[in-house]
């Protein structure tokens, strides 16, 4: 029983710090950073001008028509 809650004593530390340092990255983000962000994953979602079914594992629109 010492072993486990020495674990979960640790896991909880563990989980705090990580909590605490993205809540700090978030709080002193600027808003250059922010937009810079924003681009790159909207660029990351763009669907590219030719698409391949099937080969790049990316859901491609179908014409209409």
């Amino acid at each position: 029983m010492k072993f486990e809650t020495i674990m979960l004593n640790g896991l909880f530390i563990a989980c705090v710090a990580v909590c605490a340092l993205v809540m700090g990255a978030m709080l002193k983000a600027t808003p250059s950073q922010l937009a810079g962000s924003h681009k790159a994953i909207v660029a990351a979602l763009a669907v590219p001008a030719t698409c391949a079914p099937g080969t790049t594992g990316v859901a491609c629109p179908r014409a209409n028509g």
